[in-house]
């Protein structure tokens, strides 16, 4: 197995605990199930949020969800100027046989203007 690099974005509703747990649960359901990919073969994840969120951390969702064997990080995405706001990106090492073009990456909510090229199909 090779391990493998799985992007996502999307935006949070509100700066509240409960907005960005959605948000990131969200996400990260959708980037395991578009990919196929079981927790059990997350070797980990980094989550980023624009610095206007700040109410909780992504991970904790991740915890929620079970990923209790995950390791986890949390940090704050640069503070560039124009950039997408109230926006939560996750980046999960994922150990599998997939080639690296086989790999989905996934763009929801606001966040998909930031990866027009990527189109998510969910299902």
């Amino acid at each position: 197995m090779l391990t493998r690099g799985v992007r996502g974005a999307t935006t949070v509703e509100a700066n509240s605990p409960e907005s960005i747990l959605e948000a990131t649960k969200e996400l990260l359901a959708a980037m395991l199930k578009v990919n196929n990919v079981d927790v059990e073969y997350v070797a980990s994840a980094f989550f980023t949020v624009t610095p206007d969120l700040n109410a909780e951390f992504p991970a904790i969702a991740a915890r929620d969800m079970g990923w209790s064997s995950v390791a986890l990080l949390c940090g704050h995405e640069m503070n560039k100027p124009g950039a997408l706001p109230m926006t939560l990106r996750v980046l999960l090492h994922v150990n599998t046989e997939k080639a690296a073009r086989e790999i989905k990456h996934v763009y929801l909510r606001g966040a998909r203007v930031l990866r027009p090229d990527i189109e998510t199909e969910i299902r």
